[in-house]
């Protein structure tokens, strides 16, 4: 988490931000920590990011249109060359707060401020979700849904669950006990809605932008579940995102291995991540690859034990290909044409 020294630092970063950018992975944690800060602060624009693996440098240049004094980076493992030195032209500080446990340059960067609990020593160090670092930050009761969500999408079960539970019995399926996150993501009323923002995220930037602007504006989980089953556009995403999400998981159950379940597919709409969790959570044992072939690349997400020591062991042998993550769950993406010889070599390290 973050130490007493360092959210007194971020304090003043926003106190000295009068006209913020939040650039945030284009996931539910991402999400959700541009929520509680932007609630927080009560100004600034969000922009998800869906470049891979870094943040391209046209997203410096939405910077400069939007009229940012400051940029706050949230859940990106990495920057980008060109999108710092950008951004360095531009006289823009840019905040980091990340928890991607990742060997970069940019952390000693003078333009750079970096808050993350992975870069601690000794018992300090950890690896919480950026919207649990977030809400330690803001810790507005009111936003502790928003927290939750983060926090379970990310496969994180946080210690104030259990006031979740108190003030939202009806959506964590009453006041049984929970033991781990994807429980929770799974099989609760929050974790269907913090899945609705999965699914919602995957819409055009226009519709993302007003569901960014409608979070902000919600005054309980309550006002996203009469969302949900209105007649918006938020809904027909959802709901269209969702078949197609289903099909493909139909799918990839029936491509389970002995150790691996590996799972390649196309089509116009990214899931590799989604499909992944919710493998891993059906697949405990077993190590999960999906492979979202978008022509001459793909994008691949992996699950399981130690799936990025394996990764970073044979990623090398690999032209042209880049990856990382946490110890169980990487992204990574390479060649669609060296597909076929990434699995060979991974079942041999399995």
């Amino acid at each position: 988490m973050l130490i007493k020294k360092q959210i007194i630092e971020l304090r003043e970063h926003f106190e000295k931000a009068q006209n913020p950018v939040f650039f945030y992975d284009n996931d539910v944690d991402g999400l959700c920590s541009f929520v509680l800060l932007r609630r927080y602060l009560g100004r600034g624009k969000g922009v998800a990011v869906r470049s891979h693996p870094d943040i391209d440098v046209r997203y410096a240049k939405k910077a400069q249109e939007l009229q940012a004094d400051y940029i706050f980076v949230l859940d990106r493992p990495f920057l980008g060359d060109a999108f710092v030195q950008e951004l360095e032209r531009l006289n823009l500080p840019i905040v980091w707060i990340d928890h991607h446990e990742v060997d970069s340059k940019h952390h000693r960067h003078s333009q750079v401020h970096v808050f993350n609990p992975t870069l601690h020593t000794g018992e300090e160090k950890s690896a919480e979700p950026v919207t649990y670092l977030c809400y330690s930050l803001t810790n507005r009761k009111e936003d502790l849904w928003f927290a939750i969500m983060g926090c379970i999408s990310d496969h994180y079960l946080p210690d104030f669950s259990s006031d979740f539970v108190k003030q939202y019995p009806e959506l964590w399926g009453g006041t049984r006990e929970i033991r781990e996150p994807f429980d929770a993501y799974y099989t609760t009323e929050i974790g269907m809605l913090a899945r609705a923002l999965s699914f919602g995220l995957k819409d055009s930037i226009t519709h993302v932008v007003y569901l960014q602007n409608f979070l902000i504006a919600c005054r309980s989980p309550h006002d996203l579940l009469e969302e949900l089953i209105s007649n918006s556009s938020f809904t027909h995403t959802y709901q269209d995102t969702k078949k197609k999400y289903d099909e493909l998981l139909h799918r990839a159950r029936e491509h389970v291995g002995k150790k691996m379940v590996y799972f390649e597919y196309g089509g116009t709409v990214s899931m590799s991540a989604d499909l992944a969790n919710e493998l891993s959570y059906l697949y405990p044992k077993q190590v999960i690859i999906v492979a979202y072939d978008k022509g001459l690349m793909s994008n691949l997400s992996l699950r399981g034990k130690r799936v990025r020591t394996i990764l970073e062991l044979i990623l090398p042998g690999f032209e042209g290909a880049s990856g990382g993550g946490h110890e169980d769950a990487v992204g990574a993406r390479l060649r669609t044409a060296d597909l076929e010889r990434f699995k060979e070599a991974f079942e041999q390290q399995l």
